[in-house]
């Protein structure tokens, strides 16, 4: 089964050098999927906070092209407090 997250990965792999891509978002988890968000688990608060700054548009870019514009994605460090990991 293809998660949504997968067709972001799909999206997005190829605008992103693969040495980035593996880096950034290699260890990446999907969670679950709600309809207007996509919660994707990773290990640390570093990695969560890089994809929040430095990934938050061609995320973006890539929830339109997989026709998911009014969705957005959270990244939740694995066993984090919830509340404080939205994107």
């Amino acid at each position: 089964m293809t998660t949504a997250w997968d067709r972001i990965l799909e999206e997005i792999r190829p605008s992103i050098p693969e040495e980035d891509f593996r880096r950034w978002f290699g260890a990446t988890a999907y969670a679950s999927d709600s309809g207007d968000q996509i919660t994707v688990w990773v290990l640390t608060e570093p990695i969560r906070r890089h994809l929040t700054l430095h990934y938050a548009d061609i995320l973006r870019k890539a929830l339109i092209a997989i026709d998911r514009r009014h969705s957005h994605v959270r990244f939740v460090v694995s066993g984090s407090d919830e509340d404080d990991d939205r994107e």
